[in-house]
C-alpha cells in the first residue's frame, strides 16, 4: 500500500493549582458504540467520568509508526511476535481524496490486525482551513470506523509551539481550531478520542523558524507568559495553546533520542533517565540545564487526570556515522522507555508507539535507521526488553 510519511521535525506549569484538580487513581472509561450522528448518553458519561477514555485498564497500549509504503502491521507483528495496540499514521487537514483512500488502507489493515488508529491531523494549508463544516466532515468519516468496530485517537495539529509548521505559534488560533474539531468529534463519534500533543519544550521558542511568532505581533503577546516583553525559554511553553479539559480525552508527546547535543547524526549512547526527565521536565545533562521546562506528564496527565501517550520513540542510529554501535544505543534507550518501573513511576502513561523508520533525515544529511525489529539481533534485544505491563491487540 502507499501512505506518505509527512515529515516531523524534531525538539531541539503552574496550572494544576489554578484548576484545583486532584489526581486520583488512573483508571479506563469504556463506552458502547454509538449509532447515528450524534453520540449516545454512554459515550457522553464515558468521557465525562474523567481518566482513561479509550485507554487500557491496566498498563499501557504498545504501538508503531511504520513506513507504510514498505511495511505493512501484519509483518510488524509477525516480526515482533506481537499486535500492535496502535498504529500511527498522517493525514493532511482537509485530506484530499488520495488521502482519504490511503487512510482507509491504514484503517482496513488495523481492523485485520484488531489495532486503534492513531490519526495524525496536519492543516499545512493554515488554521483558517479548520472549519466547523470540515470538523464536522471529519467527525462524520471517523463515525463510520467507529461502527466498523475501530477505535482511533485525533492527534491535531502536533507540536504547535513548535517554529516550523503552518499552525506553529498562533495559540488563539489554534485553540479556537482544536477546540472546532473536539466538538466535532465529541458530537458525531463513539469511540474517537481528542490527543492534544504538543512537542517537548526544552529549546522553546525555537527561534529561527519559519512560523515563529514575530516580536511585536500579537501572538508573541500572548506567548510572553511572563510578561518580561519577549517570548523565551523563560516562558511557558506548553500553558498558551491548551485547550481546556472539555476538549482533550488525552495528552501526548514525542520523545526521541536523536543524540547528546546539537547538531544531531553523531551515534552516542543515551544519558541515563533521560526519557523520564524529559517528560517529566527534569532534563538536566549533555544538551543543558532544561529545568525551566514545565513537568507535562504531572501538569497535563496526572494533575488533570488524563492518559499520557508517548506519540512517537525511538533512538537515533547512523548506519554509516561510526561512534556508538546500534545495540548500545537502542538498547539503552528502550531499556528507559520500557522500564518494569515506569508502571509504577508513571502509572498515567497509557500509550508508547514505536517508530519503525529507516529514512534520510534532513537534520542528520543522511539515513537513520530507527527500526528495533528488522534485524535479528536488535529485535531479539528489543523483544526479550518488552515488560509485563504493555498491552497489545489481541491474538
Amino acid at each position: 500500500m502507499s501512505l506518505t510519511n509527512l515529515r516531523r521535525v524534531p525538539a531541539l506549569l503552574a496550572l494544576t493549582c489554578a484548576l484545583g484538580l486532584t489526581a486520583a487513581v488512573p483508571g479506563a472509561a469504556h463506552s458502547d458504540d454509538a449509532t447515528g450522528d450524534s453520540t449516545s448518553t454512554a459515550v457522553e458519561s464515558a468521557r465525562a467520568a474523567g481518566p482513561g477514555f479509550l485507554a487500557p485498564r491496566k498498563g499501557a497500549w504498545f504501538g508503531v509508526s511504520i513506513d507504510w509504503a514498505n511495511d505493512s502491521l501484519a509483518d510488524y507483528s509477525r516480526r515482533l511476535g506481537h499486535k500492535p495496540a496502535v498504529a500511527v499514521t498522517f493525514a493532511s487537514f482537509p485530506m484530499s481524496d488520495q488521502e482519504k483512500i490511503w487512510l482507509d488502507q491504514a484503517a482496513d489493515q488495523a481492523k485485520a490486525g484488531k489495532s486503534r488508529l492513531l490519526l495524525t491531523l496536519e492543516p499545512w494549508g493554515g488554521l483558517d482551513e479548520v472549519t466547523a463544516a470540515r470538523s464536522r466532515e471529519l467527525a462524520r468519516l471517523l463515525a463510520r470506523y467507529n461502527r466498523q468496530g475501530l477505535d482511533i485517537y485525533v492527534r491535531f495539529a502536533h507540536e504547535m509551539n513548535g517554529s516550523w509548521y503552518a499552525w506553529a505559534q498562533q495559540p488563539e488560533a489554534y485553540v479556537a481550531a482544536f477546540r472546532r474539531v473536539a466538538n466535532a468529534v465529541h458530537d458525531l463519534t463513539s469511540r474517537t478520542a481528542m490527543m492534544w500533543a504538543p512537542n517537548y519544550g526544552g529549546g522553546y521558542p525555537f527561534a529561527g523558524g519559519t512560523y515563529q511568532a514575530p516580536p511585536g505581533s500579537h501572538d508573541a503577546d500572548v506567548l510572553d507568559t511572563n510578561g518580561d516583553g519577549s517570548v523565551t525559554g523563560a516562558d511557558d511553553p506548553y500553558r498558551p495553546y491548551w485547550p481546556g479539559k472539555k476538549y482533550v480525552d488525552w495528552v501526548g508527546m514525542s520523545v526521541y533520542h536523536w543524540g547528546a547535543v546539537y547538531p544531531w547524526g553523531e551515534n552516542e549512547v543515551p544519558e541515563p533517565g533521560k526519557f523520564r526527565d524529559l517528560l517529566r521536565g527534569t532534563y538536566d545533562g549533555a544538551a543543558g540545564n532544561e529545568l525551566a521546562v514545565p513537568d507535562f506528564y504531572a501538569e497535563y496527565g496526572a494533575a488533570l487526570q488524563l492518559p499520557v501517550a508517548v506519540t512517537e520513540t525511538a533512538a537515533l542510529y547512523v548506519p554509516d556515522g561510526g561512534g556508538a554501535g546500534e545495540m548500545a544505543i537502542k538498547s539503552a534507550w528502550w531499556d528507559q522507555v520500557l522500564d518494569p518501573a515506569n508502571s509504577r513511576r508513571l502509572p498515567w502513561l497509557k500509550m508508547v508507539n514505536w517508530f519503525e523508520w529507516k529514512k534520510n533525515e534532513p537534520e542528520v544529511g543522511g539515513v537513520v535507521d530507527w527500526t528495533a525489529t528488522t534485524r535479528r539481533p536488535i529485535r531479539t534485544g528489543f523483544v526479550d526488553a518488552l515488560p509485563g505491563w504493555l498491552r497489545y491487540a489481541p491474538r
